[in-house]
């Protein structure tokens, strides 16, 4: 980290309540190449149709004209070129894409957020942060649930949030710790910009930070942040007879309270403060339930970031928090292989098997954690018999028996299912066990 950023981070730790100011001109020509070492450069283009690669053969020219731009108040952002993403659902997900001149103007004004905010967020938040995954969302999630006092739980998921943020609110929110006019106007201008959609018509939306952009992520995590995680701190948890806490990974939250009157009393208020800010929760993605030790039946589960929980019992008998692949990611991924085998099935096979091993290893290197072995081999099982399938596909004759097929994986060697990420210790274990 530049020492410009050391500074802030250090400041804005030490004095909670400074306002910063001239922030602008730490965007300068140096930290620009700074930041242009951590710009994807594979990634797709813009509008402008200029490539990483096109705009780096003049770079020094390209970023000493834009910091002039910069200075001089010249500077305007480009449309966003819309790309949709299907999913298994059948509805398209849509995202941005920014031009790389854009893309690295906004890796910037990211990182100085970051070096400021990352000093506020709580604890209770894991999305788009360094140091901070999915896996360590989940597991802190497991951890509070197995140990906690907690009886239920509430489920909850805001409906099209990138695309409902209140852009207003979110300046003001901005301005409690950012006093500079000229990056909270750069900031308005990726607000603003119009969406180039695939049709070619040009659309400006009103709310909403398009989802791709760089600078979108920590813009929601400070939105969220003064909307849900300072109000649970200071509003739910003062007000709870009894334990309460809130995980929260980007616009996905989970809650979960001691009392089925504490819980049900935040359902409803729930709704009440999102809508102060533009927002509304999915109806069908929100709910509360209870969660206790002394239900085993495994009849009351929910889901969070792809996996399962679920009360049961571990080998040695005891109560213990069971997780494992959602059944509707596992069923979503299934359908993609499906998709994936049909259309690559006549791909040689040392090419075919070179990018098979890529999606398997992807695949591990998520849903591959502590207790959920079960969940990633029945993935592999029925990948495989589906890979089978459509490799006997090939030509109009069956060209594949078992036999022949199991030589063909064990000669490229394909990854087996292994569980990569192992959960730590509660702290409780590590004192038990002579350890701290």
């Amino acid at each position: 980290m530049p020492t410009s950023l050391l500074g802030l981070a250090s400041k804005a730790q030490s004095k909670k309540q400074y306002v910063f100011r001239d922030l602008y001109v730490l965007i300068n020509e140096d930290f620009l190449h700074d930041c242009w070492r951590l710009i994807h450069k594979d990634a797709a283009c813009g509008v402008d149709r200029i490539s990483a690669g096109q705009y780096e053969e003049n770079l020094d020219g390209n970023i000493h004209d834009l910091v002039e731009r910069l200075k001089r108040n010249y500077y305007h952002a480009k449309l966003v070129r819309r790309h949709y993403i299907p999913k298994p659902d059948g509805r398209l997900r849509p995202l941005g894409i920014p031009a790389i001149e854009d893309k690295l103007l906004q890796l910037a004004v990211a990182r100085i957020l970051q070096a400021i905010y990352e000093q506020d967020f709580l604890s209770c938040s894991f999305g788009y942060r360094p140091g901070r995954s999915p896996i360590d969302a989940v597991f802190e999630l497991d951890r509070q649930l197995q140990f906690g006092r907690y009886n239920f739980v509430v489920e909850a998921d805001i409906k099209g949030f990138f695309d409902n943020l209140n852009q207003d609110k979110l300046i003001e929110m901005l301005s409690i710790r950012i006093d500079d006019r000229r990056l909270l106007r750069l900031i308005k201008k990726w607000l603003k910009a119009g969406v180039l959609d695939t049709d070619g018509k040009v659309i400006h939306p009103a709310t909403g930070t398009p989802q791709g952009g760089i600078v979108s992520p920590i813009l929601a995590n400070v939105f969220l942040h003064y909307v849900l995680d300072l109000w649970f701190q200071t509003v739910v948890l003062v007000s709870s007879r009894g334990k309460a806490f809130m995980i929260r990974f980007a616009d996905d939250f989970v809650c979960a309270f001691e009392n089925q009157e504490d819980a049900d009393q935040f359902y409803k208020v729930l709704e009440l403060r999102l809508d102060q800010f533009g927002l509304c929760l999915a109806p069908d993605k929100t709910r509360v339930i209870p969660f206790s030790r002394s239900d085993k039946s495994g009849a009351f589960r929910f889901d969070f970031l792809g996996f399962e929980f679920h009360w049961g019992f571990d080998r040695k008998g005891k109560d213990h928090i069971i997780r494992r692949t959602s059944r509707k990611k596992l069923r979503n991924s299934l359908h993609s292989f499906t998709q994936w085998c049909r259309l690559n099935r006549n791909l040689p096979k040392s090419l075919l098997f070179l990018k098979l091993s890529q999606k398997l290893r992807g695949y591990f290197n998520y849903y591959a954690i502590t207790g959920n072995f079960e969940g990633i081999k029945e993935f592999y099982d029925q990948a495989i018999r589906i890979l089978w399938k459509w490799l006997n596909r090939r030509s109009q004759r069956r060209s594949l028996n078992w036999q022949g097929f199991n030589d063909l994986l064990k000669h490229f060697r394909l990854p087996r299912p292994r569980i990569i990420h192992h959960q730590p210790p509660h702290p409780k274990t590590l004192v038990s066990r002579g350890f701290a």
